[in-house]
């Protein structure tokens, strides 16, 4: 899956004990995943992006707090720690912030979804 597919996107929200965080866009791409313990990069779907973190479809065999990487369209190869792993999916919060709306770049096919 090459396409990029683009929600619409969230607002800030604030969280369960009151912090406000920016949203996170849902969108639908492709993307490369490095994990340490994987010979060769893996394709993965990104499913939603913010400057913190990303939430990827992975069903390989990975554990919380496993160091990886990600090469993100726009964005380059990017690393951070899984932070989650549930049904199919993790969550990964990124070691330093990115600008989501650079994986949206011109050649991008935009979607609503």
């Amino acid at each position: 899956m090459d396409d990029l597919s683009y929600g619409v996107s969230a607002q800030t929200t604030v969280d369960d004990i009151g912090i406000q965080r920016p949203g996170r866009d849902a969108l639908v791409m492709s993307a490369q995943l490095r994990l340490s313990s994987l010979a060769t990069p893996v394709t993965v779907r990104i499913r939603n992006l913010s400057a913190g973190g990303l939430m990827a479809e992975f069903s390989g065999r990975a554990g919380v707090g496993d160091a990886i990487e990600v090469d993100i369209r726009g964005i380059g190869w990017v690393s951070g720690r899984i932070a989650w792993i549930a049904e199919g999916r993790m969550g990964i919060a990124l070691d330093n912030d990115i600008d989501p709306r650079l994986a949206h770049d011109a050649r991008s096919t935009l979607q609503l979804i």
